[in-house]
């Protein structure tokens, strides 16, 4: 088990020079459109820019299903919702950013919707990979991370902080993601949890067997002796999927000896207030995993297809991935065209993720011994 983060004492450096002059710089527009996970984990390089910038005021622009995870950002100013897929609300977030003014404007994302609306926000200074669909319309164009970084393997937090660098933005400390539970989350978690029994200083479990893809999502059975080991364990269990995936919920029932309490009607921000009541989280490499790691709680993650190095979680909490390997990883993950079908899963054994969860939770807990001691 290893840290992903780089320890505090790590002197702050940026990965180039200023491209601008800093000092004059009042707003920011930072563009990251699209899925849970990517919209996460670009927490570390919001947490970065607030560093750099401590009296600037700092926009994200994100899809509007997820812009409530981050509500009350302590390195966000401000929020700004684009309904995904909606022309006119493409055009009315345009007309919206033009009027801000911004100085600077970073595009973490680089999919043509993202691209456009940087442009459009008419912001001096507008930066993006040159590798991305119409880099032209920026007027910074950052090599790839790989070159900044200066090693071939680079997580997406660090993709994501190398645009900042390359403007002259400390960054090696690479920080941890990180989101604002709000009160009202808190609240509502606390009274969705008490009228299932489950008392306000008990030990939870976050477990999250759903995936996007049938490559991303380890088997039911797998995941009911993960529940059944966390009773025995003394904990209890609250499993989430979306309304779409009851199903899986179903499935895990049948397959488990142990109870547990199933939610599939949470917001993402009261999944991150369970997430950071959670003493370990359990599941699929989602974006559930994402906000798990942000929240705070130490995390197992099973992965399947995905590029482990580019998206395993990324925290200073105890952290385990477990994987079977496969010489045809990664993968795009849409479908499985292998030479054995969600072999990648369906080959990880129930007792390697119960391995990891037991040695997740003793690294916890010792921690947390030496941290109130």
């Amino acid at each position: 088990m290893t840290s992903n983060v780089a320890p505090e004492a790590i002197v702050d450096e940026s990965l180039g020079p200023a491209r601008w002059d800093w000092t004059r710089v009042r707003r920011v527009l930072v563009v990251r459109l699209r899925s849970i996970g990517d919209a996460v984990l670009c927490t570390p390089a919001l947490r970065a820019l607030r560093r750099h910038l401590p009296e600037a005021h700092i926009d994200l622009l994100l899809e509007d299903g997820i812009a409530p995870l981050f509500e009350g950002h302590p390195d966000v100013d401000s929020l700004i919702a684009v309904r995904r897929g909606s022309f006119v609300s493409r055009m009315a977030t345009a007309a919206r950013l033009r009027r801000r003014r911004y100085d600077v404007a970073f595009n973490l994302h680089g999919g043509t919707t993202a691209t456009l609306l940087t442009w459009l926000s008419g912001a001096g200074d507008r930066v993006g990979f040159a590798r991305y669909q119409f880099a032209w319309l920026h007027n910074h164009a950052a090599p790839a991370a790989s070159l900044l970084w200066g090693r071939d393997e680079i997580h997406s937090v660090e993709e994501q902080l190398a645009l900042l660098g390359f403007a002259g933005v400390p960054v090696r400390d690479r920080p941890p993601t990180r989101l604002h539970v709000s009160r009202r989350a808190a609240v509502s978690i606390a009274a969705r949890l008490r009228d299932r029994g489950v008392a306000d200083d008990a030990r939870l479990a976050l477990v999250h067997p759903a995936a996007a893809f049938d490559t991303k999502r380890w088997h039911a059975a797998g995941f009911a002796r993960v529940v059944e080991r966390l009773g025995q364990r003394g904990l209890e269990v609250a499993a989430v999927v979306t309304a779409a995936e009851t199903h899986v919920i179903d499935a895990l029932r049948s397959e488990s000896r142990a109870s547990f309490h199933a939610f599939s009607d949470l917001s993402l921000p009261e999944v991150a207030a369970l997430a950071a009541r959670s003493r370990l989280f359990v599941g699929n490499d989602s974006g559930i995993a994402h906000i798990a790691a942000a929240a705070g709680a130490p995390v197992v993650v099973v992965f399947g297809s995905s590029n482990v190095s580019h998206w395993r979680p990324w925290s200073r909490a105890p952290s385990a991935v477990v994987r079977h390997e496969m010489p045809c990883q990664p993968c795009p993950g849409y479908t499985c065209s292998g030479p054995e079908p969600l072999g990648c899963l369906r080959n990880i054994p129930c007792e390697r993720v119960i391995e990891a969860v037991e040695r997740v939770l003793d690294e916890a807990t010792a921690r947390s011994d030496r941290e109130g001691s």
